[in-house]
């Protein structure tokens, strides 16, 4: 664990400079400006709203979760920041400890639907290590939560890894699974540019309420009863699972460190993961968390 390239795994890493996008929120269809920026060791992820006068960085933990029911909104003294799943899998994918969000209304922008223009811009701007260790959790025994036919554990091991699978009523997506390691390259290669998805019927039911207002086949990958909607059809013919992964990434990351272990995921969604987060921190003597230089 000492060679050059594992110390730059171990140390806390930060943007290099500054880089900024714009979009649209999917759920409120409003325009929104995102600025991340550089910040120091043991500072984390923040998210501060530039269009709050007296708005507080709002830190990106689970303590801090207050909706998780269409996307994983965080919130502070009334202030809320709202769909931040995808953002945090590329900080999480990238192992970006330390940055400052900035955006000027509720809900990040959904750009594509997923979480390959944020690992994009956050590779342009440069991922710059810092001289601090960085901390993990690491599982001494297995955890696992199981409730209605899903289930989240996570069991030892001496590398980081997800196994995910899926299972829908439909003959497009029906069972899927798939088992990657946490590391940069597989996550840009293999996660990150994995879509969003829904049911055209549940859209069209979440728009009749005022919901889904920015969403669009340039967001989403969206399916009716027998086929899929956008001309230029699936990214990986497993997409949806590997999306899936991708919010458990984001998901996981609101623990404020990276788990050292095998996690595997069996029907879960960002609800019943936060359920699980819930116990895991409960489990204190099935784990331990230590800088692994």
């Amino acid at each position: 664990m000492n060679s050059t390239s594992d110390n730059y795994f171990y140390h806390q890493k930060t943007l290099a400079k500054s880089a900024s996008c714009s979009g649209i929120g999917v759920h409120s269809g409003r325009k929104v400006q995102l600025n991340i920026h550089p910040a120091p060791t043991n500072h984390g992820i923040k998210f501060k709203r530039t269009d709050l006068s007296e708005g507080q960085a709002i830190p990106a933990l689970f303590s801090r979760i207050v909706d998780t029911s269409l996307a994983t909104v965080i919130g502070q003294d009334g202030c809320i920041v709202s769909t931040i799943e995808h953002l945090m899998a590329a900080f999480s994918g990238l192992s970006i400890d330390n940055a400052l969000v900035e955006l000027d209304s509720y809900e990040l922008p959904i750009m594509d639907g997923s979480a390959g223009p944020f690992t994009q811009l956050i590779k342009s701007a440069g991922i710059k290590n810092q001289n601090a260790p960085r901390f993990f959790f690491v599982a001494k025994e297995p955890i696992i939560l199981e409730e209605n036919g899903k289930s989240v554990g996570v069991y030892p091991g001496s590398e980081r890894r997800i196994t995910y699978t899926i299972s829908f009523n439909h003959p497009l997506v029906q069972t899927q699974s798939l088992s990657v390691d946490l590391s940069a390259d597989e996550f840009e290669n293999e996660i990150a540019p994995a879509r969003t998805f829904g049911f055209y019927h549940e859209i069209e039911y979440l728009k009749k309420f005022g919901l889904a207002r920015g969403g669009s086949l340039d967001n989403a990958v969206v399916l009716d009863r027998e086929k899929i909607l956008n001309p230029g059809g699936l990214r990986y013919p497993d997409e949806f699972v590997r999306h899936k992964i991708l919010d458990c990434i984001g998901d996981f990351s609101l623990l404020g460190m990276p788990i050292m272990g095998h996690i595997k995921v069996y029907k879960s969604g960002h609800a019943f993961n936060h359920e699980f987060l819930k116990e895991f921190l409960t489990r204190k003597g099935s784990w331990e968390t230590c800088s692994l230089q």
